[in-house]
């Protein structure tokens, strides 16, 4: 009566299977803000409106329009928030994401990677949805919105999103052995960037000791590289995403091995005697 049935299936077949499982995780990832996906994907909508609004209202009482590139000022702001909040939010949804220690991990079809891509993905599709509404707004309600090359811009926020998923997976491999430590770091990485990401500011306006100070960030080389896209009279000439995406790469391998052996050893007991 109760004996496990072996399923003979192709290749394609395990791919749409997973490509199901996959999809459903990130309905759930994408749920799991609210009830309601709307509202989910509204309440992403207003942090990146209220954050586009705080950095134009600082830019414009403390005198700072000049320090921008010439050319749309609300864009150039929408460029810097874009980028920041896609690798912050993917980071974040790949360390809160299921470990190997979660309940939904003792669901047979269920796995570590499964729960890593829906998060991944669950942080990607808001923000994109976010920015193509807030874009469709801000051209239709009061500029007509022109980006020099819209498919290269698009891409450097791919590759903030997947620089903010291989960090997240490095965190996410070390979070069952340090929790605590991982949360603090999380916490003060996201509030760094808002300086280090140099989205208050470009790359060609910076002296050379003070360059030294952000070029380590990936994120700093996507925003100036996503500017240099955008605005037709803007060449960055002291970034480079092709940094950027070695980064991601590399930490990405990292996390894969730090996860596989995690998975291994977490047991649920090590967060009960805390």
């Amino acid at each position: 009566m109760f004996q496990a049935v072996d399923r003979n299936e192709s290749g394609l077949g395990s791919a749409l299977r997973l490509m199901e499982l996959v999809y459903h995780s990130i309905v759930r990832s994408v749920r799991k803000t609210h009830n309601n996906a709307f509202w989910a994907i509204g309440i992403n909508l207003l942090q990146m409106v209220i954050m586009v609004l705080a950095f134009y209202f600082m830019f414009t009482i403390l005198g700072l329009r000049g320090s921008a590139i010439r050319g749309d000022f609300l864009l150039y702001i929408m460029s810097g928030i874009f980028l920041f909040m896609t690798h912050t939010k993917s980071m974040g949804a790949v360390v809160a994401s299921e470990g190997p220690a979660s309940p939904m991990m003792q669901h047979a079809p269920m796995n570590t990677i499964i729960a890593i891509a829906s998060a991944a993905l669950g942080a990607l599709y808001i923000q994109v949805l976010s920015l193509m509404l807030i874009l469709f707004c801000y051209h239709v309600a009061f500029t007509p919105l022109i980006i020099d090359q819209p498919i290269a811009a698009f891409g450097m926020l791919l590759i903030a999103w997947f620089t903010g998923v291989a960090l997240g997976l490095v965190l996410l491999a070390l979070k069952p052995w340090f929790p605590q430590v991982v949360s603090v770091f999380s916490t003060v990485y996201q509030r760094a960037n808002m300086i280090a990401s140099g989205k208050m500011f470009v790359a060609n306006s910076l002296p050379s000791f003070m360059l030294s100070l952000f070029d380590w960030n990936p994120l700093f080389h996507a925003i100036d590289q996503a500017r240099g896209f955008a605005f037709i009279n803007y060449n960055p000439r002291y970034s480079d995403w092709h940094y950027a995406m070695w980064v991601g790469v590399v930490l990405v391998m990292i996390g894969l091995m730090g996860e596989f052996y995690t998975r291994r050893h977490a047991s649920l007991s090590w967060s009960a005697r805390r």
